[in-house]
């Protein structure tokens, strides 16, 4: 049985029919999406199925919807492969929360109810329109800080993810952003376009969600994961009673892909990507063309991936 590094993806991975041609042969997606439904009185499945994208895409329903297609893919492949080992997991974001129950570090219907609260939370963070985010491609870290540093003057503009080498997303308020994407054009960016989401997530402008999430993770129980999760705060796996301050501290931080992979890096030779579509896997050609992450969205993609565990 081969070693695995087990990544989740964050927002932006979900899309409309994701699972649809996995669930006739794994039932075991049907259920998780019932037990998700249950946890929070919404129906899930049907979201996830017919949508609108609009409503997908809103981070509330984006966020139970996308860990409970991570949770159910998880287990598809738990569920095929029983020996399976992983040695060292990780996710994007909200993909951390995937990753706490795959190791059986949280409670799925627990984690389902964070997530809804963590999302309704971010949305109600910043009022509609007066924050977002932005990609930029081509510049490197220390520019991209310099940018955010002299667009700060027209309002609050951070790094948000560093996604891959040449791949940064910023965030803060619409007048910071404008300026940095100016300011980045200028210093040789590639693009900078802003992005199509709600608020400006993994910035200090989160904070103010960060009182109320704090008593929502208060409130929960975790466990000591059965396999190390490296968190996004600082790529480093957390102690029992590290986990919500690091969750916590996740809200308004920077999510360091680029980081999380070098630090998983040395654990294995295979990494698997537990969620719907295939963007851990492009990041991690960026970031490290030698690590194979092989995909698990769509009926092909699991086969490959059970061959692959079970060293066929």
């Amino acid at each position: 049985m081969t070693d695995v590094i087990a990544f989740f993806p964050g927002q932006g991975a979900q899309h409309v029919g994701m699972l649809g041609d996995l669930v006739a042969d794994y039932p075991v997606i049907r259920e998780t999406f019932a037990e998700a439904s249950d946890a929070i009185n919404q129906d899930l499945w049907q979201l996830a199925q017919e949508g609108p994208a609009e409503t997908l895409s809103i981070t509330y329903n984006t966020q139970p919807a996308l860990l409970t297609a991570s949770v159910a893919l998880w287990r598809v492949i738990q569920g095929a492969c029983p020996a399976l080992q992983v040695v060292a997991g990780a996710g994007h974001s909200l993909g951390e929360y995937s990753a706490l129950v795959a190791a059986d570090g949280v409670d799925f219907a627990d984690a389902v109810r964070l997530v809804k609260k963590r999302g309704e939370l971010m949305d109600a963070a910043v009022p509609a329109g007066q924050g977002g985010m932005a990609a930029v491609l081509g510049l490197e870290e220390d520019q991209i800080r310099a940018v955010c540093a002299e667009a700060s003057a027209a309002g609050v503009v951070e790094p948000a993810n560093f996604n891959a080498p040449g791949q940064i997303v910023i965030a803060g308020s619409m007048a910071g952003i404008e300026k940095a994407v100016e300011l980045a054009k200028a210093a040789g960016a590639k693009r900078a376009l802003p992005l199509a989401v709600s608020g400006p997530f993994h910035s200090s402008l989160m904070k103010a969600a960060a009182e109320e999430f704090g008593k929502a993770l208060a409130a929960v129980a975790f466990r000591a994961p059965a396999f190390p999760v490296f968190h996004n705060v600082d790529n480093q796996p957390a102690t029992l009673a590290e986990i919500p301050a690091r969750l916590l501290a996740q809200l308004y931080s920077p999510v360091n892909w680029t980081g999380a992979v070098e630090a998983t890096r040395s654990k294995a030779e295979l990494a698997v990507e537990f969620g719907p579509g295939k963007v851990l896997a492009g990041l991690n050609k960026r970031i490290d063309k030698s690590l194979n992450t092989l995909s698990t969205g769509d009926a092909a993609s699991v086969a490959a991936v059970i061959s692959a565990i079970q060293g066929a």
